[in-house]
């Protein structure tokens, strides 16, 4: 028999399992502004295990892992600073986390796109910063 406290918090259990979002039929700001979340969280769980992988290849070559660290820090404050300023004129207003997460979103895909091209890199090509698999 289950204690009476876990009875109560059954439905909740159900509930939150049968509210799922659908983010392709998306009519309301509130879930709009969470489907961009939700995107732009996809997109920057990609660009971290790319951005792992890349490090890895670097283990041997500290000053280029350095350079990286570096140029993903200013990256990060460029793509903030980008949809700061993208999304200044609808600061303040319920649509503002939807268009500074698409933004975000948009960029961070450029910069997996990036990664993969570095990933790719052939052995001996002198003009990629990191070494082939």
């Amino acid at each position: 028999m289950l204690p009476r406290f876990l009875l109560a918090l059954t439905p909740l259990l159900f509930t939150t399992a049968a509210y799922a979002v659908d983010c392709d039929n998306a009519t309301d700001q509130a879930t709009m502004n969470q489907c961009a979340a939700q995107q732009h969280k996809t997109a920057d769980k990609e660009l971290n295990a790319l951005y792992q992988q890349i490090n890895e290849r670097l283990k041997s070559n500290p000053e280029s892992k350095k350079l990286l660290i570096g140029a993903q820090r200013s990256w990060v404050a460029f793509r903030d600073a980008e949809c700061k300023f993208a999304s200044a004129g609808v600061e303040g207003g319920s649509v503002y986390p939807l268009i500074y997460s698409n933004c975000v979103t948009e960029l961070t895909k450029a910069r997996v796109e990036t990664f993969k091209n570095y990933l790719k890199c052939q052995e001996g090509d002198l003009s990629c910063p990191v070494p082939g698999a």
